[in-house]
C-alpha cells in the first residue's frame, strides 16, 4: 500500500506491530535503482513487511540547484517496487515536505560525536543535520525493527548508527555491499543525469580505488593520496573534490599506517557537473 501521510501510515504500521510482524526499512529519495533494490531484497528476506519511504528531503541539500535538478519519478518508483515485491508484504510512504515539516523544512542540530565534522561534513555543512531530522521522524513513524542502508555512502552509515545510539532506539542498522554497475561504477540515482559517454568515463573512480588497494599495501598514506592525486590530474574530464584514507571506526583522516587497523579510502569526484562519490576498504 502507498501511503501519503503519516497519519495514514502510523494507522497501517500499528496494524502491523499488533500482528508483531517484523518490518524492514529502506529509506530512499527515490529515482530507484539495483541498488536501492538490493537493499530492498536483504530487508524481505529477513522480516516480514517492507517498508520504503520515498522523499527528497530538502534539509539535505546544501545545494539549492542540486535540490531542483535531483529526480522525482515517484510513480515510477512504486511499479518497479511492485514488480519486483509481493504488494501485500510492502509498504510505501511518498510524503510531501508539508507533512513532514509542515510550513518550516528546517532541520534540527545533532552531534554525532565529531563523526560530522569531516569528508562530507566538511563539504556540505548541514548535510548531516537534514539526514538525521528526516531519518529521527521517518524511525519514530515505521517503527522498524531493522534499517538498511548501502556502505557507497559510507560515512552516512557510521552517523545513522550514531544517531540510533544517541536516540536509545532498539532499531538495528544493517550496512549493505555497494552495488555496482558492470564497469565498476557505483550505483547512485545521480548516474542518471550523465551523458552515456561520461557515464562510460566515470569507471575511473572505481579503478582509482582499486589501484590505491594495491599501492597503499607498500607505500605511505602520504603517498598514496600524492599517487591519486597525479591520475585525476591526468583526467581532463574530472575534478577530484576530495580524496582522503580515513579509519573506518572513526572516519578520521589518517597520515601513518598501524597494524591490526583498519581504514578506507573516500573519494568524490565531479563530471559533466555531477557529483560522484564511492569508498574502498584498504585493510
Amino acid at each position: 500500500m502507498v501511503f501519503q501521510t503519516h497519519k495514514t501510515l502510523t494507522t497501517q504500521i500499528e496494524k502491523l506491530k499488533d500482528k508483531s510482524l517484523k518490518i524492514g526499512f529502506v529509506p530512499t529519495m527515490g529515482a530507484l535503482h539495483q541498488g536501492h533494490l538490493s537493499l530492498m531484497e536483504q530487508a524481505i528476506q529477513s522480516n516480514d513487511i517492507l517498508a520504503v519511504s520515498i522523499f527528497v528531503n530538502p534539509t539535505q541539500f546544501d545545494n539549492s540547484s542540486d535540490l531542483k535538478r535531483y529526480p522525482r519519478i515517484a510513480e515510477q518508483d512504486i511499479e518497479l517496487i511492485y514488480n519486483h515485491f509481493d504488494k501485500n508484504k510492502v509498504v510505501i510512504y511518498t510524503p510531501s515536505v508539508e507533512d513532514i515539516y509542515g510550513n518550516n523544512p528546517v532541520s534540527k542540530r545533532y552531534y554525532y560525536d565529531g563523526l560530522e565534522h569531516v569528508m562530507e561534513g566538511a563539504n556540505r555543512p548541514g548535510h548531516f543535520d537534514g539526514v538525521g531530522t528526516i531519518l529521527e521522524f521517518l524511525f519514530e513513524k515505521i517503527h522498524p525493527d531493522y534499517a538498511y542502508f548501502g556502505e557507497k555512502d559510507f560515512q552516512q552509515l557510521q552517523i545513522v548508527k550514531k544517531l540510533v545510539e544517541k536516540l536509545k532506539s532498539s532499531i538495528q542498522i544493517i550496512g549493505c555491499a555497494i552495488k555496482r554497475e558492470n564497469h565498476g561504477l557505483a550505483m547512485s540515482s545521480r548516474n542518471e543525469r550523465l551523458s552515456p559517454q561520461a557515464r562510460k568515463e566515470a569507471a575511473f573512480i572505481f579503478e582509482t580505488l582499486q589501484s590505491t588497494l594495491v599501492y597503499f599495501k607498500t607505500h605511505s598514506i602520504n603517498a598514496t593520496c600524492k599517487m591519486v592525486e597525479k591520475l585525476f590530474q591526468a583526467q581532463y574530464n574530472f575534478k577530484l573534490e576530495y580524496f582522503t584514507i580515513a579509519s573506518e571506526e572513526t572516519l578520521s583522516p589518517v597520515k601513518r599506517k598501524f597494524k591490526k587497523h583498519t581504514y578506507r579510502a573516500f573519494i568524490v569526484a565531479h563530471i559533466e557537473g555531477v557529483r560522484l562519490i564511492d569508498n574502498l576498504r584498504l585493510s
